[in-house]
């Protein structure tokens, strides 16, 4: 999830309507009562989204800095290690736009409370795990508790602000605690893997979870917004499904074979689920994605560059954490404190990008950030993986950073004014559903070519060296069981662990095709939305009165 200050909540009316000029006296009366509230209510409303976004974004970034602890723990291999991020991101994904209806008709409180417990019982889940696969089951946990508090916390800071100045106010603080919780969470999980255990991250995860749901309880208030619009859940299971398994086959291809049945099976039967779920869009009354909005050229190549883009970033942290974590095995104090030069910038540079937004073409500054994206990945992409300083990973950490703080608003900026107004509610969640898939993406696909790169390259090696016949045959049963991440971790002295070298030369190779293939995605995310957006209006002709997203946004 973004730090994005004018992400709006997935809370739409179906696009060929605009919103009703009327209220019903039951939606009247719920609006005066959240216009009536104390002022302490409001303030506790606030500081619950607050601190339920920053939480859920601790969580959200936890394995950044653990992935060398999990592999040591569990002795995962390289696509284990990839489905405990890829696992987070999933559920967020595949149920945003549903958890934004289920708040308008449930109760947004309601579903910050419920994600807080999905989330202290997905921690307990790590920090028990005895195994990858719990690990795996405890994070899609997270994962579907976090994707029920993004959207349903900034809708109840946008039901307890009344007008701009305030409205200004709470997404500010809002965004400002979620880049908090990603600046923190490496370095808690540093600081307890260094010096106690990883598990304890998790278990406070769990702790700050649970006081979440209290405070929510005490002081919250509750807010719904009964709309026309139905669940469209052919969409939602056509959607999760065939997602889900695309993702599956690209997580297992590198390690198990591309031609083995599972993964065919997996890309098959996924695309063949996303390609229902596109022709039930194109049917159903209330749609889950209203395919229409991408008739908009600037919805369209905004919402292509979201999905590139944020692959480019998020393949960029996650080959960085491999790089640190399982390859050099790095110390967890030292990944966590390089993660602040990747998440910080969001946070630092929120007020100059407030006012560069006012001053410079979204299509400027999208440009300019996909270029330091590429520009970092580019320079990442030839570090030497002997070098276990860590000074050479401050400039690409740098320029990642402030690239990715450039991109998100005007991303979304131009995503939301370029179409009409009624049209702004379903554009917003529509972002951030193609952000976050970027997102999900990120891991996954990185993961698969360094992976892939490394596997075949150490295949190679390992059939042409002059290691001792006592070496050679564990170091190859060692790789075909485990991959290159397996063979580079054993320690010394253990059967095989002379192909150390050969292990650690080839996931530098792997990882370095990683970030180049992200530096080619970001460059093209540039070279898109310089010329896609040649030409298209900052705002549409039909929004010119669109100030405020969430005001429209949250209007029943």
């Amino acid at each position: 999830m973004s730090t994005d200050p004018r992400t709006v909540p997935p809370q739409t009316y179906p696009p060929q309507q605009a919103p009703p000029a009327a209220q019903s006296p039951a939606e009247a009366a719920t609006d005066a009562a959240q216009l009536a509230l104390p002022r302490l209510r409001v303030k506790g409303t606030l500081a619950t989204a607050a601190v339920a976004v920053m939480v859920a974004q601790i969580a959200n970034a936890l394995p950044g800095s653990l992935n060398g602890e999990f592999q040591t723990t569990f002795n995962a291999a390289g696509s284990q290690l990839t489905l405990i991020a890829a696992a987070f991101m999933i559920p967020v994904v595949v149920f945003e736009l549903t958890f934004g209806l289920l708040g308008d008709k449930l109760g947004h409180k309601k579903l910050v409370m419920g994600g807080s417990l999905l989330m202290a019982i997905g921690s307990l889940v790590c920090t028990l795990a005895p195994t990858v696969e719990a690990m795996w089951i405890g994070s899609a946990l997270n994962g579907l508790g976090a994707g029920a508090i993004f959207p349903a916390s900034l809708a109840l800071v946008a039901a307890v602000t009344h007008d701009a100045r305030a409205r200004a106010r709470g997404i500010a603080m809002w965004a400002g605690f979620l880049s908090v919780g990603a600046a923190l969470s490496p370095l808690l999980g540093g600081t307890l893997a260094s010096f106690g255990s990883w598990r304890g991250a998790y278990g406070t995860v769990a702790v700050l979870s649970v006081l979440t749901v209290i405070l929510a309880l005490l002081v919250a208030a509750e807010h719904k917004a009964a709309q026309g619009r139905k669940p469209d859940w052919w969409g939602q299971i056509t959607f999760a499904l065939g997602l889900i398994l695309v993702l599956f086959g690209l997580v297992k291809g590198p390690e198990d074979g591309w031609g083995a049945p599972h993964v065919i099976f997996s890309f098959v039967a996924g695309i063949a689920l996303l390609l229902a779920f596109v022709l039930i869009e194109t049917r159903v009354e209330s749609p889950l994605l209203d395919l229409r909005l991408f008739r908009n050229r600037g919805f369209t190549i905004s919402s292509i560059v979201a999905v590139v883009g944020m692959f480019a970033f998020l393949g960029s942290l996650f080959s960085l954490s491999m790089w640190l974590g399982p390859v050099q095995h790095q110390n967890p104090m030292n990944i966590g404190l390089l993660f602040i030069l990747l998440q910080g910038p969001t946070f630092v540079l929120v007020p100059l990008i407030s006012r560069l937004l006012t001053r410079v073409a979204g299509r400027w500054m999208l440009t300019a950030g996909f270029l330091l994206m590429a520009a970092g990945a580019l320079m990442a992409s030839g570090l030497d993986v002997t070098n276990m300083s860590m000074t050479p990973f401050i400039a690409p950490a740098l320029l990642l950073g402030v690239g990715f703080a450039l991109t998100l608003s005007p991303m979304t900026a131009i995503a939301l004014n370029t179409v009409p107004l009624h049209l702004a509610g379903m554009a917003s969640a529509t972002t951030n559903l193609l952000r976050d898939l970027g997102f999900a993406l990120g891991p996954v696909l990185a993961g698969a070519v360094a992976l892939s790169t490394a596997g075949a390259s150490l295949g190679a090696s390992l059939q042409t060296s002059t290691l001792p016949a006592d070496q050679a045959g564990p170091a190859n049963a060692i790789f075909q069981a485990g991959g290159p991440i397996a063979l580079n971790s054993l320690p010394p002295g253990a059967p095989g662990s002379a192909a150390h070298e050969l292990a650690l030369q080839s996931l530098g190779n792997g990882f370095s095709d990683a970030f180049i293939v992200c530096a080619i995605a970001a460059a093209a995310a540039a070279l898109l939305t310089l010329i896609g957006l040649h030409g298209v209006r900052d705002t549409h002709p039909a929004a010119e009165a669109f100030v405020d997203p969430l005001v429209e946004s949250t209007q029943p």
